[in-house]
């Protein structure tokens, strides 16, 4: 039997799952596979993202088919380590189980690409970039292969020598590191044009480079390497040193030469090279260096004012990360993957699962509420037996990486779910007693995990890398995989698993979902409720529609009165909680975990510069391996404007040149007025905020453009105002006798942090949209002219040609015979409008089924479902459908 899947539609899946259509020879009809227990949210997810489909773009496999699938290529390696077992087909219902159940679920390009043609199950990779062109490229090359998989890359750019070095073999200077790390860029953004998902990407540098001023502002212009996470490298030393003597020299370092050198603080950042730095020996008893010098306190107010500014960039420990370097005879950790959560060796990867810890407590919201560690244990051990699996069915994209993966066959397993646990335990987030139960959790899971690799190396042996390992110099004890441990973010599998994110606190515990009905169709609105929150209101008689419309609109309890206090104290959000109590959180996971841990310290808009730099100070006191910030809303913001360079403070040495004195001759130009009716023509064009309808004024006895008019259908007001402020100045400039062409020119190719890939290509930004739709519009007014497209004269399949570039040479712009052509150009009704006409005012706060928070109407919007974009774990995440974008 052959079942076909239409699941664009989350209700038909639904009905899929709940009369049992899936293959024939797997779950149906069987007692030994439960069916899932999926949320129409989860099914639109899976749907969109993980089911196989046909080229007609209709899924050919359920959800129960797609646990089946990645638990029986998961169990077949049962067979590797002994080719005689009976134990494949066990092995695989319990893996089947535990997806199914949602107790667990490993990384996204497991449940992708397991037992298909792809064959890549892991999600995290560190590429080396060497201090050659050789090796550079070949990193170039080997992201490609990673990413058009779904792979996520790290590298750290800070063995490449400085801007103004010089190059023996030809006699010349490099360009610098940032120079090489635009190029990884422009080919990712290359890459992901035709990639399974969109891969994320980690830059990193020691703070001691010569380059590491140009890297600090290298994201201040958000426009720039918006595929990037970034993170300075800081070792202890450093910290120390900065902690008592912060207002000494910062000390850089040549990684070519070994020499080391002072910043002069009037340099220009963009402009400065090896050369414009000072040697260390000349004034190493000038008492005044500080005065002269970029000191560690400037270097430090950069991080911290930046991370403030834009979130980034975040900070790496490189010295704890190199003290849990299980295998430091085999190399030195020097990045991490894109969220930070795992640290790696050159080319190694590592594949990630997530138990849910709200599985495991038992009488939820009740006094006699408890873990069920019996139950937990076994899911640890299983779900560890699963990672081992994956590295030995794993299709590794080099050779490189096959090695090293087997060689230390690391495994990094989490927990997702953890907010929603507190709340069934009755315990509040952010409290003495919440950050305890995190480091139980996290000890239990880490201590467990180590117990059963240790049982998977006495029966399949430990990993070949073990000699000179710290299991073998430290430990004496013999272990499967060198790393077990990590929390990772988890946010679209934490959808399919009906749970929270990670360790993170739950955004609200009522909101809305736009839950995706198909390519084309509209979205169904549904509120969602936490369930223990609704257990617990409905037991005390408080559950009521008007109530959770307005938790919705609020997204925390904290102002609602009629809510008992202890509902409210248990019942916190991210919105409640303070950076104090994230950092504490993070800590206690990271005092029991092998890896690292992907937790963002989220502050309020309203934070100070200083409270960023507080807690950059107590992650380091606390023993973090690192930091990452964001203060809500900061990334609305743009760019600072930069002062002249001859400013003696350290952040105006950004300064750009004076622009260009006008003329006292030159005559001012003042935009003509136009008449209330003019005739213009329409373009749709997507963009990462929704479809943009552009409405462009032309003069027909000119064919002259005139004004540009555009909206969003659903961009929020931050989009939509931003929208109408460019089309204002588009036209003025129009008005005033400029180009369309310059228009085009200024604003294609800008780039933001979210962008989203179409049939015509990827699509960067507003600017970029209304780049791309301008340019359609100028190739069909000189194929057709301006009277043709007024008309309608013109056959959409040479529209298309013309778009693709596919067309003849223009053909003569006569009117179609009925068109209705005569003295005044024949502008028929269906064809003119005759006013501009606004298309629509669709803003976040009339979305109609929806009431959004203050902070909402704010907010980057979801390109795919039109809710507000969240930054949580590293990654801008939407609650609502699962998109992400690190």
């Amino acid at each position: 039997m052959v079942v076909v899947f239409l699941c664009s539609d989350g209700v038909h899946m639904s009905q899929a799952i709940t009369t049992g259509l899936v293959a024939e020879e797997a779950v149906a009809g069987s007692t030994e596979y439960q069916q899932p227990e999926l949320s129409d949210n989860a099914l639109s997810v899976l749907s969109a993202r993980y089911l196989i489909r046909d080229e007609a773009e209709n899924c050919i496999e359920s959800p129960a088919d797609l646990f089946l699938r990645v638990a029986r290529t998961v169990a077949a390696a049962e067979v590797v380590h002994n080719p005689n077992t009976t134990d494949r087909e066990e092995w695989e219902q319990r893996f089947y189980s535990l997806m199914a159940s949602g107790k667990f679920m490993p990384n996204s390009p497991t449940l992708m690409n397991a037992g298909r043609e792809m064959g890549m199950l892991s999600a995290c990779f560190v590429l080396p970039v060497g201090d050659s062109i050789d090796e550079i490229f070949n990193s170039i090359k080997h992201t490609a292969l990673i990413q058009k998989a779904g792979g996520g890359t790290g590298f750290a750019f800070d063995e490449l020598r400085p801007t103004g070095d010089f190059i023996k073999s030809s006699g010349g200077t490099t360009s610098g590191p940032i120079s090489f790390w635009r190029a990884f860029s422009e080919a990712t953004n290359a890459i992901q044009q035709g990639a399974f998902r969109r891969g994320a990407n980690m830059a990193m540098m020691y703070i001691d480079h010569p380059d590491i001023i140009k890297f600090l502002h290298s994201k201040q212009d958000l426009n720039q390497f918006n595929n990037y996470n970034i993170s300075v490298k800081i070792p202890d030393g450093w910290m120390n040193a900065f902690r008592s003597a912060p207002d000494s020299p910062h000390v850089v370092c040549n990684p070519r030469t070994g020499k080391t050198y002072y910043i002069p603080r009037d340099i220009e950042v963009w402009e400065y090279n090896i050369k414009s730095l000072v040697p260390t020996n000349l004034n190493s008893a000038d008492a005044s260096l500080g005065k002269q010098y970029y000191t560690r306190r400037d270097i430090w107010n950069h991080i911290v004012r930046h991370a403030w500014e834009t979130g980034e960039p975040g900070v790496v420990f490189t010295d704890r990360i190199n003290e849990g370097n299980p295998t430091p005879h085999v190399g030195r950790m020097e990045a991490t993957n894109p969220c930070g959560e795992q640290p790696l060796l050159p080319y190694e990867a590592c594949n990630l699962g997530s138990i849910n810890l709200s599985k495991f407590i038992d009488n939820a919201g009740s006094p006699n509420a408890a873990v069920n560690w019996e139950e937990l244990r076994t899911c640890i051990r299983e779900s560890t037996r699963f990672l081992d699996n994956v590295i030995d069915v794993n299709r590794y994209p080099l050779p490189q990486i096959d090695a090293i993966c087997k060689g230390n066959r690391k495994i990094g397993l989490g927990v997702m779910g953890f907010a929603d646990a507190l709340f069934k335990l009755g315990v509040p987030y952010n409290s003495d007693e919440g950050v305890a139960w995190g480091e139980k959790f996290m000890q239990f899971l880490n201590d467990e995990s180590h117990i059963y690799s240790e049982a998977l190396a006495n029966e399949r042996g430990s990993f070949p890398n073990w000699r000179g390992s710290i299991w073998e110099t430290e430990h004496q004890r013999p272990m499967r995989n060198a790393c077990c441990t990590t929390v990772a973010p988890t946010g679209t599998i934490s959808i399919i698993a009906g749970c929270s994110c990670g360790i993170e606190p739950l955004f609200s515990v009522v909101f809305y979902r736009n839950v995706l009905k198909g390519h084309n169709e509209g979205r169904k609105p549904l509120i969602e409720v936490n369930s223990i929150f609704k257990k617990v209101m409905s037991e005390r008689g408080l559950f009521s529609t008007e109530l959770l419309d307005r938790i919705a609109t609020e997204g925390t309890l904290a102002h609602t009165e009629e809510i008992p206090e202890d509902i409210r104290g248990v019942f916190v959000c991210a919105h409640d909680i303070s950076p104090e109590w994230h950092v504490k959180m993070q800590a206690a996971f990271q005092r029991h975990c092998d890896a690292s841990i992907s937790k963002t310290i989220n502050f309020p808009e309203s934070a100070a510069v200083e409270d960023v730099d507080k807690i950059y100070r107590d992650s380091f006191s606390l023993r973090c391996k690192g930091v990452t910030v964001y203060r809500d809303g900061c990334r609305k913001s743009q760019p600072m404007a930069l002062k002249d360079k001859k400013t003696s403070s350290p952040s105006d040495s950004l300064a750009k040149k004076p622009a260009r004195e006008e003329s006292s001759s030159t005559t001012p130009i003042e935009p003509a007025t136009l008449p209330e009716i003019l005739s213009s023509v329409r373009i749709r064009q997507m963009t990462p905020f929704g479809n943009m309808h552009i409405q462009i004024t032309v003069d027909p006895s000119t064919d002259r453009e005139l004004e540009v008019f555009a909206q969003l259908g659903k961009g929020g007001d931050v989009a939509n105002s931003d929208l109408e402020a460019i089309c204002r100045m588009i036209s003025l400039w129009l008005r005033g006798g400029g180009s369309l062409k310059h228009v085009i020119q200024q604003l294609k190719g800008i780039g933001s942090s979210l962008q989203v890939s179409t049939k015509d290509g990827k699509i960067m930004s507003l600017g970029d949209g209304l780049a791309r739709a301008l340019t359609k519009y100028t190739r069909a007014k000189t194929h057709f002219g301006v009277k043709s497209l007024l008309l309608g004269a013109f056959e959409q399949a040479e529209m298309d040609r013309v778009q693709r570039g596919l067309a003849a040479a223009p053909p003569k712009a006569t009117p179609r015979a009925g068109n209705g052509a005569g003295k005044n150009g024949g502008h028929s009704h269906a064809t003119v409008r005759a006013t501009v006409d606004k298309l629509g005012t669709v803003g976040a706060t009339s979305r109609g089924f929806e009431k959004p928070s203050q902070a909402e109407l704010f907010k980057v919007l979801c390109p795919e479902c039109q809710s507000a974009l969240r930054y949580s774990e590293g990654c801008c995440i939407c609650h609502s459908c699962g998109y992400s974008h690190c």
